[in-house]
């Protein structure tokens, strides 16, 4: 057998530079290079690797942990799932910085893979610097933190243990059901050690990501039972786009007449004016979603986990009939709702059934009804987008104008706060990866980073990413990031002073903001002083970023503008908007507990309501 003396850390570039996927005849490199930030636990390990073999597996330098691995999920998602990038750090904080990372991934089902620097195998020199000592082990350290939050884990005590943990790593990073975050603990000396790894390990590797195809027997039950239904709807999820099922579901709807409605990560299944796509579903839904959501006695989930923002915590779907079919590769999602799962992939599985139903179409006073919906929320999307708010913009404004303003192949990125869910009910999706929302774990921080990730993913398409402040304050760094590598990102920061979106919950529990300003403290002790003079645009000035002011609609249009004419370099229009003027909420609930006892009447009566609602909750059995 040939083998090549490598040392650990070489031979883990080396194999990542050789790992590649296919899908229905289509190949690429499955890792786009490697993010790190370099410390005692891997300068001398994954850090002489790069160097020695870049630049033929590019290395990328992050400001932030944390927005390493956020910018790689970003990439993964609008990838489909079909690329990602490794993501290196040192030990102790720099690998602690990547676990909400590894929580975004893993709860998106997004792969990405950690390669987290760790304490000495050897121990003789324990304890070393930022090491984390525990009395009853000394086989742990600050990387067990990863494990409920990543879908494969190990530590590589030797180097010869790579041989074997590699492809288990690769294995669960293609799987199409049980991807999400893997992580690899390196000791910091284990990252040096040499070995005889054997040549093979090195040779180009494809790994086929397969369609699976759900049971007969379930398919032909489905076909039944949407033809004995009456009022089926569709909720299609983020399946419909890591299959690519768009053709397939865009067909199905045209030959079936079933209405459709879509969860944040389904956006864009359909586009906006498909005249039976009822937009948003659930918590941030549309009024016609909501409506036919409440009647439905058939809902047919397409490559969903019915979050409780789409189930609007179990209250959506009240049909005492209701019936479910679940089309999920994930056969944990699949059986959820006491469905009927179909165990599968969304496009082989559409294609099947479709052929089963043959001739199936709703009656007509239903998608009629339905296409009603749809040209009204149309309207509704219209008035506000047009509010002519004053002296400040609406969000719904400024998120009407960059809709309205960017080019039909654009995409819009956001995550936190009040903007995902007006984005949600308004943003008109115009192709196919126009919109791009992390809300499986709602991460702050998260926009400026994925927004990055989506334009190495995908470098001729124009990204806006739409940012509040107070997730701007979370994590900006990577404006520098995309300032070093001449990545043009267009961030909008909008300023409405504080958190807005939990200052409105507030507000619908009874309470009046609490805690959601920034202002200064006042002498009687509370948050409630003068507004703080916090200047977003110096602050994106000073990491690089060409910055543009706006406050009014004439301002932000001509801003637009020349955003879109600068190239190489992140832009950034900030304005400020009035947070009192929200986007209403469309015949739906969300359930965040009330104080059950309270000296407060505003307490008293949100209490009351909440209990009322309560009574709507159903598990759908």
């Amino acid at each position: 057998m040939t083998t090549t003396r490598l040392t650990m850390a070489q031979a883990l570039v080396r194999y990542l530079a050789a790992q590649h996927v296919a899908r229905d005849g289509r190949e690429n490199p499955f890792f786009a290079g490697m993010w790190g930030i370099f410390g005692h636990g891997n300068v001398a390990g994954i850090g002489q690797a790069l160097e020695q073999y870049a630049p033929d597996f590019r290395y990328y330098q992050s400001r932030n942990e944390q927005a390493q691995v956020l910018a790689s999920v970003a990439y993964a998602k609008h990838r489909n799932r079909l690329a990602t990038f490794a993501c290196a750090s040192s030990i102790g904080p720099g690998a602690t910085n990547m676990i909400t990372g590894a929580a975004v991934a893993t709860v998106n089902r997004i792969p990405v893979l950690l390669l987290a620097g760790d304490i000495f195998a050897e121990r003789i020199q324990a304890p070393v610097l930022q090491q984390l000592e525990n009395e009853h082990s000394q086989d742990i350290s600050v990387n067990d933190c990863f494990k409920p939050v990543s879908r494969y884990w190990d530590r590589i005590y030797r180097p010869e243990q790579l041989i074997t943990a590699l492809p288990e790593a690769m294995r669960v990073l293609t799987a199409p059901a049980d991807t999400g975050a893997v992580t690899l603990a390196l000791p910091q000396d284990v990252q040096a050690e040499a070995y005889d790894y054997p040549s093979a390990l090195f040779e180009k590797r494809v790994w086929q990501i397969p369609r699976n195809r759900p049971d007969i027997d379930a398919l032909k039950t489905a076909n039944e039972w949407i033809r004995a239904s009456k009022q089926p709807l569709i909720i299609a999820g983020g399946g419909v786009h890591y299959s690519e099922a768009y053709d397939i579901l865009e067909l199905l709807v045209m030959l079936t007449n079933i209405p459709v409605c879509e969860t944040q990560a389904g956006k864009g299944a359909l586009k906006y004016d498909n005249p039976l796509n009822l937009g948003a579903i659930g918590v941030t839904g549309t009024e016609g979603a909501n409506l036919l959501a409440r009647e439905a006695d058939l809902v047919i989930g397409i490559g969903t986990r019915y979050g409780d923002f789409t189930s609007a915590s179990k209250t959506a779907f009240s049909n005492e009939n209701v019936r479910f079919i679940n089309i999920n590769v994930a056969e944990f999602d699949a059986y959820k709702h006491n469905a009927l799962p179909l165990v599968g992939d969304a496009l082989v599985t559409l294609e099947e059934l479709l052929v089963l139903l043959n001739s199936y179409m709703t009656d007509r006073d239903y998608h009629d009804r339905a296409r009603a919906y749809n040209q009204a929320w149309d309207a509704e999307v219209h008035r506000i987008y047009n509010l002519e708010h004053e002296p400040l913009l609406s969000q719904g404004e400024v998120i009407g104008l960059v809709n309205s303003l960017s080019a039909p192949g654009d995409t819009v990125l956001c995550a936190a706060g009040s903007m995902p869910g007006d984005l949600h009910k308004l943003w008109r999706t115009r192709n196919r990866k126009g919109y791009h929302l992390e809300y499986g774990y709602s991460t702050m921080g998260y926009e400026i980073a994925g927004g990055m990730g989506v334009k190495m993913a995908d470098p001729e398409r124009e990204v806006w990413v739409m940012v509040g402040d107070g997730s701007f304050l979370m994590m900006h760094t990577e404006i520098v990031t995309m300032v070093q590598e001449g990545i043009k990102v267009n961030i909008v920061v909008v300023d409405n002073h504080g958190h807005a979106s939990i200052g409105g919950l507030s507000k619908s529990v009874g309470g009046d903001g609490f805690g959601t300003k920034y202002r200064y403290r006042s002498e009687s002790g509370h948050l409630d002083g003068e507004t703080l003079p916090i200047d977003f645009a110096k602050n994106c000035e000073s990491l690089g970023a060409r910055v543009i002011r706006a406050a009014n609609r004439e301002e932000f249009s001509r801003a637009m503008e020349e955003a879109k004419t600068i190239q190489g370099r992140p832009v950034c229009i900030v304005t400020e908007t009035d947070r009192r003027q929200r986007v209403p909420g469309y015949e739906s609930w969300w359930d965040v507990p009330v104080a059950e006892v309270s000296e407060s009447e505003s307490v008293q009566s949100a209490r009351a309501a909440y209990e009322d609602y309560k009574k709507r909750e159903s598990y759908y059995q």
